[in-house]
């Protein structure tokens, strides 16, 4: 009889009105999913497998770091000034105090500045008192930008970039700024892919450094390290040759460029202080030193004559 059935399904319940609902997950359920994720993205792609093998063996090496100098620097003085805008140091800002008389070096910074895009502030006397410490300014200074230091295996990628066997010289004892700007400038002349410092007890791109390297600091790497002696032995495991310079080295600049390879291949140029020389524990880790031959044994050079002397004997032996 109608309405008596007993199959599942043919009574409505609940009376009138509508019957309960799904709840809105038949109309989920019919939904997209989205657009399909990356194939790097997908755990049982390939590509997902590569990227994550790439990871662990990244992961296993020291990580990299851009460093920068902790501060950055003030140039006092209409001379200075002009000399820093005149070698293409790059810097922040030139700051000019009320007041000050214009001759020919203020108007020949101004000019400087205006042709390089720099920005040209107006300060009180006082004002760029406090900024530059108490320097004696005569009216105008200038800010250097703190440096941005490269990492070590930043300068075995740019001989890789190159096509080239690696060039590097490492300095060890250099406190001189002018010293290190001096070994930059020759470093950027004759090819080589970078210069390495260490982070403490030695000179960094200061003011000083950047004009005695006559803006070459622009245009070659520097990279820092927080230990020299572990990061020439990296530099050696990578497949380079570590020579350090020494008034008694075992092997004299001539041999070093006469020999099959050693000044052809992959090369790290270890330089020190004058006199002294690279310190123990850094000679120890050479391959080999090299002496400068002298013609009077008295004589020694500083740290920028003696890497220039060098690195103009292998550029000419790798040409």
């Amino acid at each position: 009889m109608a309405g008596n059935s007993q199959r599942k399904g043919s009574v409505r319940k609940g009376g009138k009105g509508a019957s309960v609902g799904s709840g809105g997950n038949v109309r989920r359920g019919l939904e997209g999913k989205g657009p399909t994720p990356p194939a790097k993205d997908r755990p049982y792609h390939k590509a997902h497998k590569s990227a994550k093998r790439t990871e662990r063996v990244e992961s296993k090496r020291p990580p990299r770091r851009t460093t920068k100098s902790t501060d950055a620097e003030w140039v006092a003085g209409r001379n200075s000034v002009v000399e820093v805008l005149s070698a293409g140091i790059p810097v922040t800002g030139v700051y000019v105090a009320e007041g000050a008389e214009r001759d020919g070096r203020l108007r020949d910074a101004f000019k400087m500045a205006a042709e390089h895009g720099y920005p040209l502030l107006e300060v009180t006397r006082s004002e760029l008192d406090r900024m530059t410490a108490g320097a004696v300014h005569r009216g105008l200074a200038a800010r250097l930008p703190s440096y941005e230091y490269a990492h070590a295996d930043d300068l075995l990628d740019r001989a890789a970039a190159a096509g080239e066997q690696a060039l590097i010289v490492a300095l060890d004892s250099v406190t001189d700024p002018r010293n290190l700007g001096a070994v930059v400038r020759s470093a950027s002349g004759f090819g080589a892919h970078g210069v390495l410092i260490p982070e403490r007890r030695a000179a960094g791109m200061t003011a000083a450094a950047w004009k005695s390297s006559a803006g070459a600091a622009a245009r070659i790497p520097i990279a820092q390290t927080v230990n020299l002696v572990r990061q020439l032995k990296s530099l050696q495991n990578a497949g380079c040759m570590v020579v350090g310079l020494a008034a008694d080295g075992e092997i004299t600049l001539p041999e070093l460029v006469a020999a099959d390879g050693l000044a052809t291949g992959p090369l790290v140029v270890v330089v020190g202080s004058e006199g002294k020389g690279p310190g123990r524990l850094v000679t120890e880790t050479c391959d080999t030193t090299v002496s400068i031959p002298m013609a009077n044994q008295l004589e020694s050079l500083n740290a920028g004559v003696a890497a220039s002397v060098t690195l103009y004997a292998i550029a000419q032996a790798r040409s």
